[in-house]
């Protein structure tokens, strides 16, 4: 899960740069507000790919797919990405715990017939 997962929050990492140069064309933004802004999103995405498999890390992906979307507010094109990487990080999310499972199973069926080869 761990590997599906980060590679989503590293997408999303040049995502919300290019969303933020987009953002310093609003003249009602300062450049300090928007790249505080996506500098913390930034930073929150590459610290994410290293907690993802402890407790929580999974609701906080979520609570970022949620700030994402919003950031449409500021950056109308980011509702239709905001919604596709939330799609990817349900996708990443699903099948990262179902390959975790897989690989579980097979190592205890690997470690179950080693006994017997001896």
């Amino acid at each position: 899960m761990r590997t599906l997962c980060a590679s989503t929050l590293i997408g999303e990492v040049f995502v919300i740069g290019f969303a933020g140069l987009v953002a310093m064309k609003d003249p009602d933004l300062s450049t300090g507000t928007v790249w505080t802004v996506c500098g913390i999103a930034m930073l929150l995405c590459v610290a994410l790919c290293g907690v993802v498999t402890r407790p929580g890390g999974v609701a906080l992906g979520w609570a970022l797919q949620i700030a994402l979307i919003a950031s449409g507010f500021v950056v109308p094109a980011m509702f239709f990405l905001g919604v596709a990487f939330a799609a990817l990080w349900w996708a990443s999310v699903h099948y990262g715990r179902k390959i975790d499972e897989a690989k579980a199973r097979f190592a205890a069926q690997a470690e179950a017939a080693a006994p017997d080869a001896a």
